[in-house]
């Protein structure tokens, strides 16, 4: 609700011009309490309420624990923090050279150097193969069920929440492809046979590449080049076993197939991982811009746009350009916009 400050502003005439709109937006960000709006918006942007819908199978992924999934929701909220506070770009949510780490997420991630419980901002190395928040363990368990990864799951969050691009549902009737943790079955094969069928090609000729790229993600956002898998007790093609230490008890884990990241944009531009997919995102940093902007108006009015809403959007991505799309200079835009002062 709107502080004392806001209202006394409000009664006395004070919030009709653009100066004065900044200043109060400038206020009520530096208050603690904008706290909520880090919280609440990616909560709702990047689907961050869904975080323990899933329990990620314990035979598969033994190493997971209450820590690992509290601090991937610290990590992302910090993120999104560092990145207003500093009107930081935009197109940093595709990729940053930085991440907001502690000690329990930087082992998860394999990065070095880090300790302790408190989440810090840490300069990355590509080998380390994270930046952004499509590398976050947070949004990546969010897209998963625990089990497995789904390239189609996967692409149509990356098409909605980061490119403004959402697809429509599936038509009925129509079974979905469910991947085999067995590893007797290969995803893009059965995926492949999917979009045989005519009513679903087009949709998934838009989804799965952009899911494809992130399946060297697992279900709570570690890095793998091969799938876990629960073989049947005689399985032993393509099987290898390798053993885990956690909490000083040594676990087995059996991987299958190797993951191909690999595809190709509907448009015919190809990538060979999420780093090659990124700089083809970041080619277009309009369309970035654009899809953020449009979920800070839905989240800033509380309902969705309409089409005469666009012109809008235009011009607030347009001016926050000059700025590098600073997000601080987005949320000052969105507020100054006639989309969100008219309803």
């Amino acid at each position: 609700m709107p502080d004392a400050a806001l209202l006394d502003a409000a009664a006395k005439g004070q919030l009709a011009s653009a100066a004065q709109l900044t200043a109060q937006v400038e206020r009520m960000l530096k208050d603690p309490k904008a706290r909520a709006f880090t919280e609440n918006f990616t909560g709702q942007w990047l689907g961050l309420r869904n975080i323990n819908f899933t329990t990620p199978d314990a035979r598969l992924y033994p190493e997971f624990d209450e820590l690992l999934e509290v601090s991937m929701v610290q990590e992302t909220h910090a993120f999104f923090d560092e990145l207003l506070k500093n009107d930081l770009g935009a197109l940093n949510f595709v990729h940053s050279d930085f991440a907001m780490l502690n000690e329990r997420l930087a082992r998860h991630y394999s990065v070095p150097g880090v300790a302790g419980l408190n989440i810090r901002k840490v300069p990355l190395k590509p080998e380390w193969h994270r930046g952004g928040v499509m590398t976050h363990a947070s949004v990546l368990k969010v897209s998963a069920n625990g089990t497995t990864t789904s390239p189609v799951i996967r692409g149509a969050w990356l098409a909605d929440r980061i490119l403004g691009k959402p697809v429509p549902p599936p038509p009925p009737n129509v079974p979905a492809v469910e991947p085999d943790i067995r590893g007797t079955k290969n995803i893009r094969d059965q995926l492949a046979k999917h979009r045989e069928t005519e009513n679903c090609a087009g949709c998934h000729a838009k989804m799965d590449p952009l899911g494809f790229a992130l399946e060297n993600y697992d279900v709570i956002g570690g890095w793998r080049e091969r799938y876990r898998i629960s073989p049947a007790p005689n399985q032993r093609d393509g099987v290898t076993w390798i053993t885990m230490n956690v909490n000083t008890r040594d676990m087995r884990i059996a991987l299958g197939p190797a993951v191909s990241a690999a595809d190709k944009l509907p448009d015919g531009r190809a990538f060979r991982n999420l780093e090659e997919l990124k700089r083809l995102l970041l080619a277009e940093p309009d369309q970035v811009a654009r899809g953020l902007t449009e979920r800070l108006l839905i989240y800033a009015t509380g309902h969705g746009l309409e089409f005469s809403d666009q012109r809008a959007v235009r011009e607030i991505v347009s001016k926050a350009k000059a700025k590098n799309y600073g997000l601080r200079t987005l949320v000052h835009e969105v507020v100054q916009s006639p989309v969100f002062l008219n309803k």
